[in-house]
């Protein structure tokens, strides 16, 4: 199909014009542009660090990750840090699905063995990706996904393209499915703490203020996180109301009916939100929206989220319990009181991404969002994360790549 030849000009044009240049001594490649820098890592296409000026000038680095790049492969609890899961980003129910009468059986990997998330114990996250380019803006990363590997029928090629403008964070991924139909969805598992975990009053992010302007339902779940097949409303004034208005993310924590949100005996938040942009009408994904947004007081940063994905899922970090370090360039280096850890609650993921196991839920009609292959069109993501800081920055500039 014309698509699927452009993208692979694109891809192959991508490989052989930019070059690639060494890494830095922790082993992390350096992008940046006006207002903001960041690095990246091969293993699992991730970001490790992100690091604006704040409010007051004080730089911040304002996503989870680990101080060296080769602790990622060493440490394989850690929790799809920066990193794109794949092939199918989230949970498939019972590690099964069927496309066109023949039944698939994934590897199994959360719940002691009875679902799989995030692709496997094997996914595109925990394994290193191939750096195709590297310039002084941008970087893009190749991968490869044989046929049969984590159970998913058919050869996939992938790339994943990083750039940064002006207070501007764009994302780009991509997939053809080369020989089968399968199932693909990606997603950007960043950890944010726009504080960079420098506030002395907290630890945790309860402290964000969060906005979903376009999602008023959100994906029923059972007890295991596993969607039931059912959409729920977000009605106004409920836990999961944050659309009528921004509130703290800590504003219902602590209400009897928050309980549960995010899974059996959970109070916090590990939701797909459905993004419902399409009743007003034909709409530019760059210039409609955002579809969330995440600031905070004390460091002046926020964040807003433009992509062309139909969900959003918000995870509250409530897994969260201190065993996992904050980095070097985080947290105050004098502070004694204060452990330099991951509290529950210390940290905001937000993944761009299709409606969550929709391969298990024909009724919902996603099937051209999620199964690909050699006669479809590739699968694409793009997303844009525009900083603003003291009310000054990306959301003032219109920036298409």
């Amino acid at each position: 199909m014309v698509a699927t030849a452009v993208f692979h000009a694109a891809l192959t044009l991508v490989l052989f014009t930019a070059g690639v240049s060494a890494q830095n001594p922790d082993g992390k490649y350096t992008i940046s542009a006006e207002g903001i820098r960041a690095n990246f890592i091969p293993y699992g296409a991730s970001i490790s660090n992100l690091f604006l000026n704040d409010s007051n000038g004080v730089e911040r680095d304002i996503v989870l990750g680990f101080d060296n790049a080769s602790y990622y492969s060493i440490d394989k609890k850690h929790p799809h840090l920066g990193g794109v899961p794949g092939r199918y980003a989230n949970r498939i129910k019972n590690g099964t699905f069927e496309i066109d009468g023949v039944t698939y059986n994934t590897v199994k990997n959360e719940n002691n063995g009875v679902n799989t998330i995030h692709g496997g114990s094997n996914g595109w996250d925990y394994r290193n990706w191939t750096v195709a380019a590297h310039t002084d803006n941008s970087i893009t990363f190749t991968i490869f996904d044989k046929d049969g590997e984590q159970g998913f029928p058919g050869d996939v090629q992938s790339f994943v393209q990083y750039t940064l403008t002006p207070y501007t964070w764009h994302l780009k991924m991509g997939a053809t499915a080369l020989t089968k139909k399968t199932p693909i969805m990606l997603s950007s598992h960043t950890y944010w703490n726009l504080d960079g975990f420098q506030n002395n009053d907290t630890a945790n992010a309860l402290n964000h203020t969060f906005s979903l302007p376009y999602s008023g339902q959100r994906v029923a779940v059972d007890g295991i996180l596993i969607p039931d097949g059912t959409i729920l409303p977000n009605e106004k004034g409920s836990v999961n109301d944050f659309w009528s208005a921004p509130k703290k993310i800590g504003t219902d924590i602590s209400k009897p009916e928050i309980l549960g949100n995010c899974g059996s005996g959970c109070s916090g938040y590990d939701n797909c939100f459905i993004v419902n942009r399409a009743q007003e009408g034909p709409y530019d994904w760059r210039t409609k929206g955002p579809v969330a947004s995440l600031s905070s007081d004390f460091s002046g940063i926020k964040v807003d989220v433009f992509t062309d994905q139909d969900a959003f899922q918000m995870y509250s970090c409530n897994s969260m319990n201190g065993s996992m370090p904050i980095k070097a360039t985080q947290g105050f280096f004098n502070n004694t009181n204060r452990p330099r850890v991951v509290e529950k609650y210390g940290c905001v993921v937000m993944e761009v991404e299709d409606w969550i196991d929709s391969i298990n839920q024909p009724e919902w009609q996603r099937e051209k969002k999620n199964i690909f292959g050699p006669e479809t069109d590739p699968y694409v993501l793009q997303a844009e994360y525009r900083f603003t800081v003291g009310g000054k920055g990306a959301t003032s500039r219109k920036t298409e790549l």
